[in-house]
């Protein structure tokens, strides 16, 4: 268990720097309100559905590729929008319901799970979390675009407006542009590879410095009593019942630990781009990133201690 904390905290550490430099570059008057808003929007528009292009492009759809487990996974993840929405229903003001459950149930897969699992599980890990997250990051962001939609201020709620805002939504479409790629193994010239990875790269620190350049002690004040409900629900209590279920259809052994680890990873910074690209709450969504991601140093490995003490591992 003390190399499982290591290794998380390796993965989590560098989040935090990133998110400690947005900080001081606001503090030092380097970035800007506007400076976040534009770099926010780039991120939403372009580098990040680049990214999930060739994340999903890269994976080995047949080495891993196991429909059963697939099928849980997205029909947990859908289970734990929905208490999520419940809850949230008598627990949140309608202005925060869309933030608060897309920090509820979205997990920073691409990142911390598919990093745990690598670690843990080697290149079975590699290949098997590379395709949940191919499978799950269609559904998470379908799901985060139409709870946006929703609770979204000024937004309508009719089923073709947020039919068309799902299907307008950069990153669903970087997905879904990705899957006839996969697929049937298109191959893509080598300089549009690179230049894409060029691309992508910038994605995750320039997320996070904006998440760090939005954060301040009264956003943190202000935030903290729905942010820690939503986190609670993130990394313990949601990730809790759908290991659970996972454990009563079957899954043992490297399954079950690769699906815990994708149930209990952090809220992924992609909820603060999305919310500050709909106009919601983004402070509300860089809180809860920021508490979820220091839960997981703890919650991770106390979550497969009881795993590996009850023998399911």
């Amino acid at each position: 268990m003390l190399s499982v904390a290591i290794q998380t905290l390796g993965i989590t550490a560098p989040v935090f720097i990133m998110l400690f430099i947005g900080v001081a570059l606001k503090r030092l008057g380097w970035i800007d309100a506007a400076f976040v808003q534009t770099a926010s929007a780039l991120v939403f528009r372009a580098t990040m559905p680049t990214l999930l292009f060739l994340s999903i492009i890269k994976a080995d759809l047949d080495a891993a590729l196991q429909p059963g487990l697939l099928i849980y996974y997205v029909m947990a993840t859908v289970a734990t929008f929905v208490l999520a929405w419940v809850w949230a229903l008598w627990r949140c003001p309608q202005a925060d319901r869309g933030v608060y459950i897309q920090g509820a149930f979205r997990g920073n897969n691409g990142i911390v799970g598919l990093a745990l699992a690598t670690s843990l599980y080697g290149d079975y890990g590699l290949s098997l979390g590379g395709v949940l997250a191919g499978v799950v990051i269609l559904v998470y962001n379908s799901l985060s675009a139409l709870i946006l939609a929703i609770y979204s201020p000024g937004g309508r709620v009719g089923a073709g407006a947020i039919l068309l805002s799902i299907l307008r939504n950069p990153l669903v479409i970087g997905v879904t542009a990705a899957v006839p790629v996969a697929y049937w193994q298109i191959p893509l010239p080598d300089w549009v590879m690179t230049s894409g990875q060029y691309f992508a790269q910038m994605t995750l620190p320039l997320a996070l410095i904006c998440i760090g350049g939005t954060l301040s002690l009264s956003v943190l004040r202000e935030s903290s009593r729905m942010a820690m409900s939503s986190s609670l629900m993130k990394m313990v209590w949601l990730p809790a019942l759908a290991t659970l279920g996972a454990w009563l259809f079957g899954f043992r052994g490297a399954e079950l630990g690769i699906l815990f680890l994708y149930f209990a990873s952090p809220t992924a910074s992609a909820s603060f781009v999305m919310a500050r690209a709909v106009n919601a709450n983004h402070q509300l969504a860089a809180v809860i990133i920021v508490i979820t991601t220091l839960m997981a140093a703890v919650s991770i490995n106390v979550g497969l201690f009881i795993l590996g003490w009850l023998g399911w591992l």
